[in-house]
């Protein structure tokens, strides 16, 4: 850790806008859930997303879409309850902000309110410029988030790199510069080419996020579940996983299951 980040006892959004600036990279990753939550805050991490890839990992859905607005608030409470030091951001989910301010705001305060987590993170660009100005009119910080959105996964009809072509490059820069404008804190950058992701970076004063978006961003995140690898079959090129849980973990019930049918578990010491 540099000074920015070990000086921190926690983590604001003042704080990642000082580790830009200081040019400290920053780290993020998701949880849904007090466990998880206290792991990776106690090791260390600058920024816990609350996301709604939780539809996926949690859940078992194939889209991020299901997930309600009810669900990412217990999701976003456990994380809370957890953590001593990261900033929490929760993703507002689909249906609960696009193409209705008034909607967007309430669905921001409920999180806020009821979870306790620290900012919110919406989708889009120009399109959901009125919903990020109305949640921010009440002082709740937005994180924005840009390239592939896996909200209008059914608008795009694949989860391929986006932004290849000059005219969508352009307009995502001028998505990023109208975020920043509007008061955004930070954006995150998600499966465009390494390239643009880092003339962004560059161009914008607020930090920059990246998945699958190359090291020219200002920070990484990953899905918690993948970087541990405790999902098997996701697979893309930006992943790297630190862990091979799922294997560690179903050997260890498999030796569970042949320790109780063999009745050495438990034992005399394990026993009252």
């Amino acid at each position: 850790m540099s000074a920015v980040s070990k000086d921190a006892k926690r983590v604001t959004t003042h704080v990642i806008q000082k580790m830009k600036d200081e040019g400290e990279k920053i780290s993020m990753l998701t949880a849904y859930d007090y466990s998880m939550a206290r792991i990776i805050d106690s090791a260390g991490i600058d920024v816990i997303l609350v996301g709604d890839s939780a539809s996926n990992v949690m859940a078992g859905h194939e889209t991020t879409l299901p997930i309600t607005l009810d669900q990412m608030i217990y999701h976003a409470s456990s994380v809370v309850r957890a953590i001593n030091r990261s900033l929490i951001v929760v993703d507002l989910p689909f249906g609960t902000y696009q193409g209705n301010s008034k909607k967007a705001l309430a669905s921001a305060i409920r999180i806020m309110k009821e979870s306790g987590a620290h900012a919110v993170k919406l989708e889009g660009g120009q399109s959901v410029k009125g919903s990020i100005q109305r949640i921010l009119s009440a002082g709740v910080p937005v994180m924005g988030h840009l390239g592939l959105i896996p909200q209008s996964i059914y608008k795009f009809g694949t989860y391929t790199v986006r932004a290849k072509k000059d005219a969508e490059a352009e307009q995502l820069i001028t998505d990023a510069k109208m975020l920043e404008e509007i008061g955004c804190f930070g954006i995150v950058l998600e499966k465009i080419p390494a390239d643009l992701a880092e003339q962004v970076s560059k161009e914008i004063k607020i930090p920059t996020i990246g998945i699958g978006a190359g090291g020219g961003c200002d920070g990484q995140v990953l899905v918690s579940h993948d970087l541990f690898g405790i999902t098997k079959d996701f697979n893309p090129r930006f992943l790297r996983r630190y862990m091979n849980l799922f294997d560690d973990m179903q050997a260890a019930v498999k030796s569970y299951i042949k320790d109780v049918k063999s009745k050495d578990f438990p034992n005399d010491k394990e026993q009252y």
